[in-house]
């Protein structure tokens, strides 16, 4: 049984082939894509047993994304297969620099027609996790209904939950509506994980301290604040706080997935007993890792290749 759940849509990826704007470009590599199917990759490749809970359409995209996850020792019992709407697809840019452009093609998907109903199928028993992003609530009334009512079921089993904003702002018709959607979702979480950029336009408050002093309380025993180059900023209730250097990034490839490698890296080293500090320091060499490859999930790091590249920057 997986001890790590996850929810989210995932999506048929196409990556240009040449440094060329989209609307150029005549050749693409498929891969899969979002960002739940990123930490479900990293967790599977550190030896963790994850499942993802989702829907795909019937279509060559859906059932090459079951192939994938099955491929990549993803549990994917819970991805149903739509027979009436299609799977999301993905087209983004290649890049030399900075962050690639994207487009998404993701409305009225086979995931947005995921209902609350659909998670009544899960099994609970062995799971010690749940992962949630703000991604799946921008999607339609019933997948937010879904992510609220997959948290409750995860507090009523006793499992501890984790959120990441993950904010999407070109899917929401309203600021103000996206705002309040992530803050309910955060105060459902024990592990609240925004960027600095995310916790500021969340909270109206600009210091990393102060971002994190308005997600605890509650449930919420834990803040930690991605900081990009600078690494992170962890603060939890009682008022203990902490820094965590990032790690050197030679030369940035894609930015795309830094984020979710960043969750992987804490996730898995708190299912592993590491403390808050070990947990950043994770999260920070898997997110730097992640920057240097291209792809969403390629630099993703096996157990070796991450224990080599922490004490290669170590010495």
């Amino acid at each position: 049984m997986a001890e790590v759940l996850t929810f989210g849509e995932p999506m048929g990826l196409m990556v240009a082939d040449e440094v060329r704007p989209l609307k150029d470009v005549e050749h693409f590599t498929r891969y899969v894509c979002g960002a739940e199917v990123n930490f479900c990759i990293g967790l599977a490749r550190l030896g963790h047993s994850v499942a993802y809970v989702s829907r795909v359409g019937r279509d060559p995209f859906g059932a090459h994304i079951r192939d994938f996850l099955e491929t990549n020792r993803i549990d994917a019992r819970y991805v149903e297969q739509d027979e009436e709407w299609l799977t999301g697809m993905q087209l983004k840019a290649k890049v030399e620099a900075g962050d690639p452009e994207v487009v998404n093609f993701r409305k009225c998907t086979a995931f947005s027609h995921f209902s609350p109903d659909d998670l009544k199928t899960i099994n609970w028993e062995g799971v010690r996790h749940v992962h949630v992003t703000g991604i799946p609530v921008a999607l339609s009334t019933n997948c937010r209904a879904a992510s609220v009512l997959f948290m409750k079921l995860a507090r009523q089993h006793g499992v501890q939950i984790s959120f990441d904003p993950n904010l999407r702002p070109a899917l929401w018709r309203d600021k103000q509506e996206m705002v309040h959607a992530m803050n309910e979702l955060a105060a459902m979480a024990d592990i609240v994980l925004p960027g600095i950029g995310e916790g500021k336009l969340l909270t109206g408050r600009e210091e990393a301290g102060e971002i994190a002093d308005f997600f605890l309380g509650g449930v919420t025993h834990t803040v930690i604040l991605k900081v990009g180059s600078k690494g992170a900023f962890c603060k939890c209730s009682g008022g203990r706080f902490f820094e965590s250097d990032g790690f050197l990034v030679e030369h940035v490839v894609d930015t795309v997935g830094a984020g979710d490698g960043f969750a992987v890296g804490v996730v898995s080293a708190l299912l592993e007993g590491l403390s808050l500090q070990q947990a950043l320091k994770r999260g920070n060499a898997i997110g730097a890792l992640a920057v240097m490859s291209f792809g969403d999930n390629e630099g993703l790091p096996t157990r070796v290749q991450l224990d080599a590249f922490m004490s290669k920057q170590k010495g």
